[in-house]
Order: structure tokens, then sequence, then C-alpha cells
């Protein structure tokens, strides 16, 4: 016996506003533990061409946090 799907709709009685939104995919975060993969923002993204940029951005930032500071003289 064949099902019409045609004529599918939601009960009235379902509040969507209750339902959980679940990331799904490669940015679920049960996913994304314990891996190397890091969401950006949309405007942070922009700012870099691709994954090598972010690497040489962030080797920067450790260099610089790294570096001794001067005591003031």
């Amino acid at each position: 016996m064949k099902k019409d799907y045609d004529d599918y709709e939601l009960r009235e009685e379902y509040d969507l506003s209750k339902l959980p939104i679940v990331p799904r995919g490669r940015y679920a975060p049960e996913r994304r533990m314990g891996k190397n993969l890091v969401v950006l923002d949309p405007d942070v993204a922009q700012a870099f061409q691709n994954d090598e940029a972010v690497n040489a951005a962030l080797r920067l930032i450790l260099q610089i946090t790294q570096i001794p500071q001067k005591a003031a003289t």
C-alpha cells in the first residue's frame, strides 16, 4: 500500500518555537570535539584567502606573545 505524501501538513498543536535547533554535518559540536576544525565568523573569514593564511597569522601572534618585554629603564 503506497502512502500519499502530497497532502502532508504539520499539525497545529506542534509549537515550533520549542523545538531544538540541532546543528548537523561537520559543524555539529560533537563532531568538532577533538578535531582541528574551527568555524570563523564571516567578517574574519573575509580577511583570509585560505587556511595557510590563517595559520601564518596565528603563528605570528604566537611569536609576538613569546617575546619577553624589556623592563622600563
